[in-house]
């Protein structure tokens, strides 16, 4: 039986970050739901390659609709971890332990919701300050799995790693 994964996404995202994981997932019979501010908005990836049609916004779902939580990277959120909404969204999977997947810029959104703390996470380079400031167990490794569910990775080159390694972590 496929599984729903709450994708929270905005203008800006790293196009492929986006797509391709998607692909793996849909792939496996998982479903994957773009949530935004507002159902029905378009937003672009900054490489201007991908172009969404968002499914549902932020006010019309619960957590608890969903299996699991895709977090893109680029400057999606970037953006999205300055509304209390998206920081709430997020923060009731790490408390719930259901598996978030985070590629890239994805953990600052992770980080704002204040979930990281003891945790072993990678992002790209630069966000990984930001991790080991709040707490976290940075690790530079393609992919890094944490016992609490969160799976991530740092940029579009390890993204064969983080789709197999999500697609694993959701097989029944």
């Amino acid at each position: 039986m496929g599984k729903k994964i709450a994708t929270v996404v905005t203008n800006l995202f790293e196009d492929v970050e986006f797509t391709s994981p998607k692909e793996a997932l849909t792939n496996a019979g998982h479903q994957v739901i773009t949530i935004e501010k507002k159902e029905g908005n378009t937003v672009t990836g900054k490489k201007g390659e991908t172009t969404i049609t968002i499914d549902k916004g932020i006010d019309d779902v619960s957590p608890e609709e969903f299996d699991a939580l895709l977090i893109p990277g680029g400057f999606s959120p970037d953006q999205l971890r300055s509304d209390d909404r998206f920081l709430a969204f997020t923060k009731a999977f790490a408390d719930a332990k259901k598996p978030i997947f985070s590629i890239c810029h994805g953990p600052q959104l992770l980080i704002n919701a204040e979930v990281v703390k003891g945790k072993k996470m990678t992002a790209v380079k630069q966000v990984g300050v930001d991790l080991k400031n709040a707490g976290a167990l940075f690790e530079d490794s393609e992919v890094v799995e944490d016992e609490s569910g969160i799976i991530s990775s740092r940029t579009p080159e390890d993204l064969p790693a983080f789709n197999k390694a999500i697609v694993n972590a959701l097989a029944d």
